[in-house]
This record gives C-alpha cells, structure tokens and sequence, in this order.
C-alpha cells in the first residue's frame, strides 16, 4: 500500500513538474556563429564574440509574429537597458529565417537587441527543437539560458508561458553581477 502511494505521488510529482532542458546550470554552452537582425538590419551573432563582453540571456522563441513571442521581445525590450546595467547582452533565438527576423526586429523588439536565426546544429546543441511546426514551420520551444562570461550555463528557463522569462532571467543575471 505504501509503495502504490508512493509510485502515484511520484508519478503526480514527475507531471507537474515543468520539462528541463538539456543544458544544465554548469553545463558549456554550445558556441555557434549564425546571422541575425537589429533594428532591421542584418548582422553576425557570434556567442563567443558576446561573451567577451560579459555574460549573455540567450532566449528561444517559437516563432516571430506569434501573439506569445511579439509578447516575450516587447517585455525583454522593455527591460533591455536593466539587462545592460547588470552588464549582459540579450540575444533572440528561433528558427525563423533572417528577412523575417529583420522586420521582427525592429517591429517587436523595437531595435534594441539582436534576434539571430538558429539553426538545426544550434536547435540540438541547446536542446529547444519544440517537434512540432507552427504555421507550418519548425520551430524552437521557450527556454532562456542565462550565460556567464565563462561560457558556462548559470540559469535555465523552459516554459511556453513567455511571462516569467524576463523576470526570472534578469533576476539571474543580476544574482551574477553581485557574485
């Protein structure tokens, strides 16, 4: 009787508990070069380029233009210049391709950070591919990662729900200015 109580409250425990990403605190992060936009023009992103400035919120995004992600780049928009005082940068991610990004870029995230187009190599490495398409497209779960300078992950966010992204991820990177 115990162990069936036991089995049921583990099993209850396991559904609501939210999936983690691959990428554990303490894990590398996957270095990558890809292309990406700013207030609609088209730029190298280079994470290893980033990093040598400090640390680096590396947000996925399903898809631009989707009523969830316009919501996510205007909150991170919004605190964009919190992120800087607390010295990181704030890069975009999806699938997407880069003339999408470009108008994405400036419409949604009102030219204030870069949003780069991940690739298949940089969907696996990350550990964000959602397995389903959206609009008939492939496309990237929720998941922020939080980066030191070292290149190691510090914070990992993955939750469709894009309200808490922002928060939690300033909240770690703020953590991380303090020591």
């Amino acid at each position: 009787m115990r162990i069936a109580v036991l089995a049921a409250f583990s099993a209850m425990l396991a559904l609501a508990t939210p999936a983690a990403a691959t990428l554990a605190p303490g894990a590398a992060a996957p270095d990558f070069t890809t292309r990406g936009a700013i207030a609609g023009k088209v730029v190298p992103i280079s994470l290893r380029e980033q990093l040598r400035r400090g640390p680096v919120v590396l947000y996925f995004f399903p898809a631009a233009f989707t009523s969830g992600c316009n919501a996510e780049a205007r909150a991170f928009a919004e605190k964009v210049d919190a992120f800087r005082a607390a010295g990181a940068t704030v890069i975009g991610m999806s699938a997407d391709n880069v003339a999408d990004l470009q108008r994405f870029s400036s419409s949604e995230c009102a030219g204030k950070f870069a949003v780069a187009s991940a690739g298949p190599k940089v969907v696996a490495g990350y550990d964000v591919a959602l397995g389903r398409a959206v609009k008939g497209k492939s496309v990237t779960s929720r998941t922020s990662y939080v980066i030191g300078r070292d290149g190691k992950v510090v914070f990992v966010h993955d939750d469709m729900n894009p309200a808490e992204h922002v928060a939690l991820t300033l909240a770690a990177v703020q953590k991380l200015k303090q020591g």
